[in-house]
């Protein structure tokens, strides 16, 4: 692997997090709708506990867009730890 300059793994976490939150952006988005099929009220942070709808356990695609979600939110921490500890150095406590 080559080396990469902590100024370049910046600028390439910058272009991951731009993707990665519209990936997930969108996801969220389709997951809210599907939601919306079963439960019309539904809202957005009702969505964060669906354990609290069992007709959302009913829907045939829910739990599988759900699960991609959170695959993507994984994700995201994954590699923006994964640059963070290979090419960003670590700053003093007392730099700000």
């Amino acid at each position: 692997m080559s080396e990469v300059d902590p100024e370049g793994a910046v600028q390439v976490l910058a272009a991951l997090d731009r993707m990665f939150e519209q990936m997930i952006a969108q996801q969220r988005q389709k997951v809210l709708r599907l939601a919306r099929e079963a439960v019309p009220n539904i809202g957005p942070e009702d969505v964060l506990n669906p354990h609290d709808f069992p007709e959302l356990k009913a829907h045939p695609t829910f739990e599988f867009e759900d699960g991609l979600l959170s695959g993507l939110v994984a994700a995201h921490i994954a590699a923006r730890a994964e640059i963070h500890a290979r090419f960003v150095p670590a700053r003093p406590p007392d730099a700000r």
